[in-house]
């Protein structure tokens, strides 16, 4: 037993696993302690504190403003750990090194985003987070702490600004629908226009070779009754055809049921005073609308 144990009591420490305990000899340094159950005669043998070489993270939350004068909150987590070979440097040369990164995170975020506008700030998370790991990998080496990522895990500017920006993107994608929505009237009304205009070219088109099939036939007619009936001329074929389609036209008046026919003398006679005055009389009203007029030859 040494003389400090018999001057004092011994007590038992026990180290936890990724720990490492700082041993003193009535204050001054004396050793490392590993992981495990350690006697210590107390108080001249005492265990100083302990050094974890776990990988912490350590939430910073900083307020900065950007170019645009728009004030943000940035949130960046920090992971660090203490390296094995400088243990002593990271439990003697730093009273608070939490506080420590903290006021470097601060450095860094306060010179790097206001140099940008609000825009560019949420593009370049990235870079801001590489700046503080760069930062901090250099300063806090000396000390004995290893920084393994920085991470800007929050942006988020005011209330206000975040439901102005909102409102922006949302009256972009209204006059992006609006646009869209007349692109495909537009398209709608056009198509219709190119229908409309290629339906009457087509009617114009039947028209025209209705009528030639029209002209076609009575020249066949013609031609082929004139052949035929020796001594005809084509006036004589022609005024025959047109009887013929006279008395079909009568016959189709005469079979509608809701028709009124009036027959009258197409020649000069006494009569012609008697059809003149019906005309007369029926001139302008419904009643000569309705009543189609039939002149018999």
């Amino acid at each position: 037993m040494c003389d400090c144990c018999q001057t004092g009591c011994c007590c038992f420490e026990c180290v936890q696993t990724s720990e490492v305990g700082v041993v003193e000899t009535c204050g001054k340094y004396d050793r490392l302690a590993s992981a495990g159950p350690h006697f210590l005669c107390y108080p001249f043998v005492a265990m100083a504190g302990r050094v974890s070489l776990r990988v912490q993270q350590l939430d910073v939350g900083c307020e900065t403003k950007t170019l645009d004068n728009v004030f943000v909150s940035v949130v960046i987590s920090v992971q660090y750990s203490v390296t094995e070979e400088s243990i002593y440097e990271a439990f003697y040369r730093l009273t608070n090194p939490e506080q420590q990164i903290r006021s470097y995170v601060y450095d860094v975020v306060r010179s790097t985003l206001p140099l940008m506008n609000l825009d560019a700030a949420f593009e370049a998370k990235e870079e801001v987070a590489d700046s503080v790991k760069k930062s901090l990998s250099a300063v806090m080496s000396s000390y004995g702490y290893e920084i393994h990522q920085a991470l800007v895990t929050d942006l988020s500017p005011d209330v206000k600004v975040k439901t102005a920006m909102n409102e922006i993107n949302a009256s972009k994608r209204l006059k992006e629908a609006a646009f869209e929505k007349a692109e495909g009237e537009k398209i709608i009304l056009v198509k219709s226009a190119e229908a409309a205009a290629e339906s009457k070219y087509l009617s114009g088109v039947g028209v025209a070779r209705q009528r030639k099939a029209i002209v076609d036939g009575l020249r066949d007619s013609i031609s082929h009754f004139s052949h035929q009936v020796h001594g005809s001329s084509p006036k004589d074929v022609i005024d025959l055809l047109l009887l013929t389609q006279y008395f079909d036209m009568l016959k189709d008046v005469g079979n509608h049921p809701n028709t009124s026919t009036f027959y009258l003398p197409s020649k000069k006679t006494k009569s012609s005073a008697v059809r003149d005055g019906i005309l007369q009389a029926t001139a302008g009203t419904k009643i000569y609308n309705q009543l189609p007029v039939s002149i018999a030859p």
